[in-house]
């Protein structure tokens, strides 16, 4: 037999309905966000604490930190790369100093070198001049007695040199560069002097009056080397002159050709 529930006053739902449907209200405030007038303060205060342990401004002040943090890491970072930048330029700069330094010092020593050369190569060329120069023994003198010329005077017969007018006591000098081999008496010669010269040819100064080297000196062109005279078999004050191939008598070759064979005008 079925009941129906009488019209009229009605009664009041049961506190499992109740309860049931405040649960529902609350799951549907819940999912939208809002916060229902009927909650009791017990409630509300429950979702409070609730709202304050969601994290959220943990997060947000993990995030500044974070944050912090890693524009303090790109600034370092950017400093750090800015100083490797300046070091790098700066080692750029001391190489490129050193390359100039390096550069110049070798065109230094490059242009020393070159100027040592140069004065090098002057100095040969002008021992070779030197060694190459020939003068006339006597200054502003002539030949007063021709080579060969024929004269019972001459043991051989005919004159082994060429005689250079010469008043007693005019300067004598070696015609070029050598060496002396012989200086003193030399008999018929008088006081008389023997260079070896340069080339290796020898020359002969007869009569002399005075020496003035000895033997073993190197002597130069032009160098005074005695005065001449009247000593040995000679009718009058004169220089007797030879060129010859060798440093004894009879090596004797043409003294004026050998002298214009050296620049010398006689």
């Amino acid at each position: 037999m079925a009941f129906t529930r009488a019209t009229g006053k009605h009664r009041g739902a049961s506190r499992a309905a109740r309860t049931t449907r405040k649960f529902a209200g609350m799951a549907t405030l819940a999912a939208t966000g809002v916060v229902a007038s009927v909650a009791s303060p017990a409630l509300a205060a429950t979702s409070q604490t609730h709202a304050e342990d969601t994290g959220l401004q943990q997060a947000v002040v993990i995030g500044g930190e974070l944050a912090d943090r890693l524009e303090a890491q790109a600034d370092a970072q950017h400093a750090a790369a800015e100083a490797a930048a300046a070091q790098a330029k700066a080692e750029a700069e001391a190489k490129r100093a050193a390359a100039e330094a390096k550069r110049r010092v070798e065109a230094a020593e490059k242009k020393a070198k070159a100027e040592r050369e140069a004065k090098e190569r002057a100095a040969r060329e002008a021992e070779r001049k030197r060694l190459n120069t020939f003068v006339a023994p006597v200054a502003g003198s002539y030949v007063s007695t021709g080579y060969k010329a024929s004269s019972s005077l001459w043991s051989s017969g005919s004159h082994t040199g060429i005689d250079f007018h010469a008043a007693s006591g005019t300067s004598v000098h070696a015609v070029g560069s050598g060496t002396v081999v012989e200086a003193g008496w030399g008999g018929s010669y008088g006081n008389n002097i023997v260079i070896k010269m340069h080339d290796g040819t020898y020359t002969q100064y007869g009569h002399l009056s005075s020496i003035g080297v000895s033997v073993g000196q190197t002597v130069t062109p032009g160098q005074q080397i005695g005065l001449s005279g009247a000593t040995g078999n000679v009718t009058g004050p004169h220089l007797h002159f030879e060129a010859r191939t060798g440093p004894d008598y009879g090596s004797d070759i043409d003294p004026i050709a050998y002298l214009r064979a050296h620049g010398v005008s006689v």
